[in-house]
């Protein structure tokens, strides 16, 4: 049983299909750009030839053609602009920017300065009894810092160091205004350790009690690890008359230590892209550029061109997580922690034997991987990477000072173009001596244009995602619990504030979201949701509701039935015109 009433605002455009054309995210929505599509060219631009060829690439290009919705689709790209001493470039007008999709110069559409604020952060305050996604007042843009350690790709020492650096730049920033989030991507998910604060002291605070954790990887050797990313796993030899024991010995073991390792590596990048994803949902709904400080020691995959991904089920995930990092406006800053790194490692303390030519070959290979491909995400995102360095604190510093001010450049994709895969974007500017870094692409795939298709996985990822999605603001009330028997009934209300889901036209128009909710008991030890229900609003809005909508916006009650005990309930609502999710945890008790 549920119930549908109107209650809170709108922003309703009177294009056709602008629903989808404004939107800043989603199936159709704007898309904002970033790296290199070459298909075999690492990020110096030269050929890849290094890479093995057994490794199995997925090629977003493959996917043939986009069918276009919309008659308009809107790609916008943060661009910071600063000079040869880092310090940002002001003043600068539309027609200092040329911005290049494929090579095609295109017409600047949309252009504005934006320079964040250092104002105090002032939180969303709620009423007693209801929970929010809302995490911050007003709609100027916010110099916003996420931090995220890295335990999964980064050696249990060098994690260590890495916490130690953040905390000589902390110490260093109490005054500087700044937004800061910390976060901590883990073998089992993203944990917040802090959220959006204006206080860097608190934050210096929190950080000092966070450990570390022994990353799946570091099990085995670095020729285990070498072969399993270049898809090289050696083969068993035949031990015969004559042949070595020890050499056969070590070849078994290695042999093994590959295939888990390619397995753990799995996990790595699984993990990694959904940790990714969370973060992006969980800015999505904060106005501006934002940078994300990604504290790691690599990443288990080789992109050696923004359109390849590591194959099987990871290329829509790849895809999805890129997506969504480009609608939060988010600049990944990857630094490596390891600090100075030998480019040709030689020697592994695990092996008594000396590394055999292919074996050495795969371990340089690894390293230069590794290093294109920190760079590679930072292009793709329009950060910048940082590696064989021990200053990790100015590191962190320069990053984090990028987002005080960039500018907004905006045209209309070129939709005569209906091939899937990454659109290359270069931006230029017209005055000498500046550096200018904006993302290098973006993606244009099915995954990307059409939101449906991601229906199922982006439900299920918020519904177990402990991260708040911010990209649909939303407020939930308990109403109070009835019943008798073994369950009984928890009734709430959700509240969608304006401009929080679209229109969908095609006729009369309608709304077309989903409402997902999973209870968790409080003390159940296996993690999944005790309860768990979903349900998809299609309702038509007439001429006469459209004022009210405006208005008062959207408003419903729904129950869930539980029976007694302490739950933590997550409430998810999807926008299936854009692909924008919000979500809201609230605990529970049905005595």
């Amino acid at each position: 049983m549920s119930t549908f009433r109107l209650l809170l605002p709108f922003s309703i455009v009177a294009l056709a299909s602008l629903a989808l054309a404004q939107t800043h995210g989603g199936g159709g929505g704007h898309t904002t750009g970033n790296t290199t599509p070459a298909r075999t060219t690492s990020s110096s631009g030269m050929p890849n030839s290094s890479i093995p060829d057994a490794v199995p690439l997925h090629v977003a290009d493959d996917e043939g053609k986009i069918e276009f919705r919309t008659e308009t689709i809107l790609v916008q790209v943060p661009v910071v602009v600063t000079d040869k001493s880092g310090s940002h470039v002001h003043g600068l007008t539309k027609a200092d920017f040329h911005v290049f999709e494929n090579g095609k110069e295109q017409t600047v559409s949309t252009f504005e300065e934006l320079i964040s604020t250092n104002a105090k952060l002032v939180s969303v305050a709620t009423k007693p009894g209801e929970f929010s996604n809302l995490t911050l007042s007003g709609d100027q843009p916010r110099t916003i810092t996420v931090i995220a350690l890295d335990t999964v790709n980064t050696p249990f020492l060098d994690q260590t160091y890495g916490r130690r650096e953040l905390v000589k730049y902390l110490a260093n920033s109490l005054d500087s205004g700044q937004v800061l989030a910390l976060m901590i991507i883990t073998s089992h998910g993203l944990r917040i350790v802090q959220g959006l604060t204006g206080d860097p002291a608190q934050l210096l605070l929190v950080l000092k009690k966070v450990g570390g954790e022994m990353p799946g990887l570091q099990s085995v050797s670095i020729d285990a690890q070498a072969d399993a990313a270049a898809g090289d796993v050696p083969n068993i030899p035949t031990v015969g008359p004559g042949s070595d024991p020890g050499t056969a010995m070590d070849a078994f073991v290695e042999h093994g230590d590959a295939i888990y390792a390619q397995f753990q590596q799995q996990n790595a990048i699984e993990t990694t892209m959904n940790a990714f994803l969370g973060i992006a949902w969980s800015l999505s709904g904060v106005p501006g550029r934002k940078s994300l400080i990604w504290a790691t020691g690599g990443f288990p995959f080789s992109i050696s061109s923004p359109a390849v991904v590591p194959g099987g089920y990871l290329a829509a995930l790849y895809e999805r997580t890129m997506q969504a990092l480009t609608e939060a406006q988010i600049s990944v800053y990857p630094v490596d922690v390891r600090g100075l790194v030998n480019s040709s490692p030689i020697v592994d303390a695990t092996r008594s034997r000396a590394p055999t030519a292919r074996q050495f070959s795969n371990r340089a290979w690894l390293q230069m991987s590794t290093i294109d491909t920190l760079n590679q995400f930072a292009d793709m995102t329009g950060g910048k990477a940082f590696y064989n360095t021990n200053d990790l604190a100015s590191c962190f510093k320069r990053a984090a000072d990028d987002a005080s001010s960039y500018y907004m450049v905006g045209y209309y994709l070129d939709m005569h173009n209906n091939h899937a895969g990454w659109r290359q974007l270069k931006v230029k500017v017209d005055k000498k001596d500046t550096e200018v870094r904006a993302r290098k692409g973006f993606f244009v795939t099915n995954a990307t244009i059409h939101a449906e298709l991601t229906h199922n996985s982006d439900l299920s990822y918020a519904l177990m995602s402990p991260i708040e999605g911010t990209g649909i603001p939303l407020t939930v009330k308990w109403l109070g619990v009835s019943g008798a028997g073994e369950t009984k009934k928890a009734e709430f209300l959700v509240r969608l504030p304006p401009n929080s889901v679209s229109l969908e036209g095609g006729g009369q128009s309608h709304l077309n979201f989903d409402l997902g909710v999973a209870a968790f008991a409080d003390k159940a030890k296996t993690g999944k949701p005790t309860s768990m229900i979903s349900k998809t609003f299609t309702t038509p809005v007439s001429e006469a509701q459209m004022a009210t909508l405006r208005s008062n916006g959207v408003g419903f009650t729904h129950a869930v039935e539980l029976g007694p005990g302490q739950y933590t309930v997550r409430v998810v609502i999807r926008d299936n015109v854009t692909g924008k999710v919000g979500s809201v945890t609230a605990p529970l008790t049905v005595n």
